[in-house]
């Protein structure tokens, strides 16, 4: 109960605060001006439908309450994630509920109480004096209601309920074994092109074409480095050879051509373990790479990838008992995709086109 709480927490207090502050320019100089900002607008709650899942709406304002955190250049991309996630929410309670999985009021009414003792007892990160918090206004702040609130907070309890059944620890422990590299601590650093044809055939067949020609340019030339080694070159100078170039030409293609903001470090998405990351076709793709491998074309719910593998840190061999709470959780999000992979291809999903700007 007491994560779930923190959670309902996040929920209210997780909107993005935004602070301002003037910068004392190099040398000294003298400062300009102040200049008094114009007042911002009134923020409206958001009418309408933003998508039909069965016979269940998703309200536009549950949209606008994630936008909002992010700065107005990344929304239209940020809006599609958003609203997967909200349909994917809904068909997992679409399917609890044809379970029969439910909780108790009492139980809600329990959270919702530990949640304004929280608020009511909050204090300030950075002095530690008492900062208490008002739950109505933060509700408000968040263009909440209280029903909206607590089928929030109703929704989440019964998947949670959901996973601690279905979580044995002989299914546990069947995950634990089945998946050795997951929880011995293995990490692997990779790059990787995106790009987003979206649903057209022709589109997702030229952005194929498109990654495996870079695929096979980079192996071209990578080749080409090895052969103009000189004779006396020994394998491992051959080796290295090859894994620069390979890292030059795919870090300067993720530039050009990739649509994900890690274009600019030239696809370099840092060290990432086998699950919690990333999505699991991905993690999956990258984890089977050797280092300064490429992988095939790998589709996920964000588009087209072509993956290199740039580094590989092999972790140590654990015991169930010591990483049983990260098998619990790993099993939790497989089981939120077997519950969607399910539910989806069945279900009637209408997504109400936003009107231009």
């Amino acid at each position: 109960m007491r994560k779930l709480t923190r959670g309902a927490a996040a929920l209210i207090l997780g909107a993005a605060l935004v602070s301002t502050a003037t910068a004392q320019p190099p040398g000294g100089a003298p400062l300009a001006p102040p200049v008094t900002p114009p007042a911002p607008k009134p923020e409206v709650r958001p009418t309408g439908t933003a998508a039909n899942v069965n016979t269940q709406a998703i309200l536009e304002v549950a949209v606008y309450r994630a936008l909002r955190q992010f700065p107005e250049a990344h929304r239209d991309a940020a809006r599609k994630e958003i609203l997967t996630h909200l349909i994917e929410n809904a068909l997992i309670d679409q399917y609890l509920t044809a379970l029969k999985v439910a909780v108790d009021e009492k139980d809600v009414d329990k959270l919702i109480a530990d949640l304004k003792k929280e608020l009511a007892e909050a204090k300030d990160p950075v002095t530690g004096k008492p900062a208490p918090k008002d739950y109505a206004k933060e509700l408000e702040s968040m263009m909440l209601t209280e029903p909206e609130f607590r089928t929030e907070v109703s929704a989440q309890m019964k998947w949670e309920k959901f996973v601690q059944q279905q979580s044995t620890d002989a299914a546990l422990k069947q995950l634990f074994d089945s998946s050795p590299d997951v929880f011995d601590g293995t990490v692997v650093r990779a790059r990787h092109i995106l790009m987003t044809p979206g649903a057209d055939e022709a589109k997702q067949k030229d952005a194929a074409q498109k990654l495996r020609g870079i695929k096979q340019v980079v192996e071209q030339e990578a080749a080409k480095a090895v052969a103009a080694l000189p004779p006396t070159a020994d394998a491992l100078a051959k080796e290295q050879a090859k894994a620069n170039k390979t890292d030059e030409l795919f870090a300067a293609y993720a530039k050009e051509y990739s649509v994900c903001p890690s274009k600019k470090d030239g696809g370099d998405l840092n060290f990432f373990p086998r699950a919690g990351a990333m999505v699991e076709p991905f993690a999956k793709a990258a984890f089977a790479l050797k280092q300064f491998e490429m992988s095939d074309v790998v589709a996920t719910e964000f588009g087209y990838h072509l993956i290199l593998v740039t580094q590989r840190r092999q972790g140590q061999p654990k015991k169930f008992e010591q990483v049983k709470d990260d098998v619990k959780i790993l099993y939790a999000m497989r089981l939120r995709e077997a519950v969607i992979a399910q539910m989806k291809p069945k279900a009637q999903i209408t997504i109400t086109p936003v009107a231009p700007k």
